[in-house]
């Protein structure tokens, strides 16, 4: 396992990804205390990613899909 700085990991991030790749454990370090700890995931582990756009609209509430000059009026009209 290698310790690495905040600052240190965004000065190599590509090298440490690498690394990983490769099978080490990399913890990155936040003011001396681990703040992160990157490993390869299983093969048969599933990465998600952010949903679409469609979806991710489909899952909010309507209070959410309103336009920001509806929102307003309806704040105003609550007055």
């Amino acid at each position: 396992m290698r310790k690495v700085s905040v600052r240190e990991a965004r000065q190599h991030i590509g090298r440490l990804l690498d690394l990983v790749q490769a099978g080490e454990e990399i913890v990155i370090t936040r003011r001396g205390k681990a703040a992160v700890r990157m490993v390869k995931p299983d093969a048969d582990e599933e990465i998600r990613g952010f949903p679409e756009r469609d979806e991710f609209r489909a899952a909010l509430s309507s209070f959410a899909k309103l336009s920001a000059v509806e929102l307003m009026r309806g704040v105003r009209n609550e007055r």
